[in-house]
């Protein structure tokens, strides 16, 4: 379980990657619609952090770059300083994706029941939802939104680790998508309440984000497939060993 959480993260690496994040807040991509900010390259970055550190340690990244690309990038800070909560969630549950194991929900020795973080996202992000007038008066968004996602996610649990693990590098491509995407609507399933708390966006833009967003999403997860699955090789050829197959290639 230790290895699931931090993986031989070197600090260095840590602090590199964070730096990028930070720096992929100067770039914007389009507006948030309902909220006055931007999508930026972090959104990109965020879910990949996850995948090559790890839940805890691609969150960890994540966070960081976050809290400094606000401070350098106000623009893209549609939730102030904590907009870090959005790109941390994202790669925590993209990393849950990417390094767990079937079944999702398992029992331990004890008796416990041990349960997908991803999974965990989803199930407060979709209570969170309704807890909110606004949220329960529209109810097609986490059934399109979130479950799409959800079902990516399945996928990904399903399929990542012989994907990662194959020796094919074009394998790569659908396991980091899968990934990406899954933890994207994670991080926005958390994004979207403090959306509905904050600013209190209305029914009718929450009707067609129903269908953007779903679109916003796949695109992002495409730009990280393509620019994540070059760096899982080329970080690999270098010593530098990322993803859920490093211990395969450590050995």
């Amino acid at each position: 379980m230790k290895k699931y959480f931090f993986y031989s993260m070197h600090p260095a690496v840590a602090a590199a990657w964070a730096a990028v994040i930070a720096a992929g807040y100067l770039l914007p991509a389009f507006p948030i619609l309902g909220t006055g900010g931007t999508f930026t390259f972090a959104n990109v970055l965020n879910p990949l952090s996850g995948i090559f550190f790890g839940p805890l340690g691609g969150a960890l990244c994540s966070a960081i770059g976050g809290f400094v690309g606000t401070l350098i990038a106000p623009h893209a800070a549609w939730m102030g300083l904590g907009t870090f909560i959005i790109g941390m969630t994202t790669a925590f549950t993209s990393g849950c994706i990417a390094w767990g194991k079937w079944p999702p929900v398992t029992v331990s020795k004890n008796g416990s029941f041990v349960i997908n973080g991803g999974i965990i996202v989803y199930i407060i992000g979709t209570i969170l939802w309704f807890t909110q007038d606004i949220g329960r008066s529209i109810i097609r968004l986490p059934l399109v939104l979130y479950g799409l996602g959800f079902i990516v996610m399945m996928a990904g649990l399903i399929f990542s680790e012989r994907l990662f693990r194959s020796k094919s590098r074009l394998l790569k491509f659908p396991a980091i998508w899968l990934c990406a995407f899954g933890g994207l609507v994670g991080g926005a399933a958390i994004g979207n309440f403090f959306s509905l708390v904050l600013y209190r966006t209305p029914k009718e833009i929450w009707a067609l984000i129903t269908f953007t967003s779903p679109l916003e999403r796949m695109i992002f997860a495409l730009a990280a497939m393509l620019v994540g699955a070059p760096l899982l090789a080329g970080l690999d050829k270098m010593g530098i060993f990322t993803g859920p197959q490093r211990e395969e290639d450590e050995n």
